[in-house]
């Protein structure tokens, strides 16, 4: 049986883990946008996943990386438990 702590340290550890990754990624996918040609840009895959993203103004960029990295901690939340129970 798992105790509440193990699951929160648990929680916390996933957390961090994917929302750094997860905030890591979108920022390198921003770099390869401004470096590569346009018909390479990723910026139309972030728009419908990220709230309030928009390529190039600092309010879009701002709320894509603050979304990412909730996205890294809701997954942490719903996964971490239903992958202890299930195992």
């Amino acid at each position: 049986m798992m105790s509440e702590r193990s699951l929160k340290s648990s929680i916390i550890a996933w957390g961090w883990t994917l929302s750094l990754f997860l905030l890591v990624s979108y920022l390198i996918c921003i770099a390869f946008g401004l470096l590569a040609p346009e018909r390479f840009h990723m910026h139309e895959a972030w728009e419908p996943l990220l709230p309030g993203y928009e390529w190039l103004t600092l309010p879009g960029f701002l709320a894509g990386a603050i979304g990412s990295f909730l996205y890294g901690w809701y997954i942490a939340v719903i996964v971490v438990p239903l992958y202890r129970y299930f195992r």
